[in-house]
């Protein structure tokens, strides 16, 4: 239950450009070549993805890269990654403000594996419908391994399949209730539903030197505490409604 209310939400065009002669990329770069024909020397953004990347609305990674373009931010693309290993994850460089980490238009679990759990034989988000581009649990996967390559830098998970996971939930693949996928994942902060609002505060609020650490007043976004907030207090589920009435 809360006793405070959190800030009204920034409007997206109140923010100054953050790089004010930034022009928009014929598509958004995936490797050092394509940096360097931009004249980058490096990412402000790297978003990570479980699908393939089309520059096109339909994808979500899309969306948000170009949003983050728009607000004047580098921002480059690491779709499917070899997950077996941080290196694929180092082949844009080191992000100056932030990871971006989406399983991609569909759940990872989801887009393997039927509801009678059998594997699946094809992606409609990868090139000819090749299947086993993604790993299971993608956004952990990936989070994980963006922690690995650059440590120090900031992982903020969304998608689907993050937004669905923000809390404890049943999850049907292992017939278990398991936990937020935060902990999990080693994220520092999750962003559900479209983010569009979100993300651009965070990467505004970063690039100004504030830490992902502070930003505990940001609608829209899930993060882990040790303790309850002073205006805050935990209450039983049990107290609000009786299990089974």
């Amino acid at each position: 239950m809360v006793e405070q209310t959190l800030p009204e939400a920034h409007s997206i065009l109140s923010w100054p450009k953050y790089r004010s002669g930034l022009t928009p990329a014929p598509q958004l770069p995936m490797s050092r070549a394509e940096m360097n024909e931009l004249g980058w020397d490096s990412c402000d953004i790297i978003i990570v993805t479980g699908d393939a990347y089309i520059d096109h609305p339909s994808f979500g990674m899309a969306v948000i890269g170009r949003v983050l373009e728009t607000q004047g931010f580098r921002v480059g693309i690491i779709a499917q990654p070899d997950w077996k290993s941080a290196e694929a994850f180092r082949a844009l460089g080191k992000p100056n403000l932030f990871f971006g980490v989406t399983a991609g238009n569909m759940d990872s679990m989801v887009n393997h594996y039927t509801s009678e759990r059998r594997i699946r034989s094809d992606d409609a988000y990868t090139p000819d419908g090749v299947a086993g581009k993604r790993p299971d649990r993608a956004v952990t996967v990936y989070a994980q391994r963006c922690r690995e390559a650059f440590k120090g830098i900031p992982v903020i998970i969304g998608s689907i399949e993050a937004s669905l996971r923000r809390i404890a939930h049943y999850d049907y693949w292992s017939d278990t209730v398991r936990r937020s996928v935060l902990p999990d994942s080693k994220a520092d902060m999750l962003v559900f539903g479209n983010a569009e609002r979100q993300i651009i505060e965070i990467a505004h609020r970063l690039a100004n030197g504030e830490s992902i650490n502070s930003m505990t007043d940001l609608r829209g976004t899930a993060i882990m505490r040790n303790s309850v907030p002073d205006g805050w207090h935990e209450v039983d589920s049990c107290e609000l409604d009786t299990p089974g009435k």
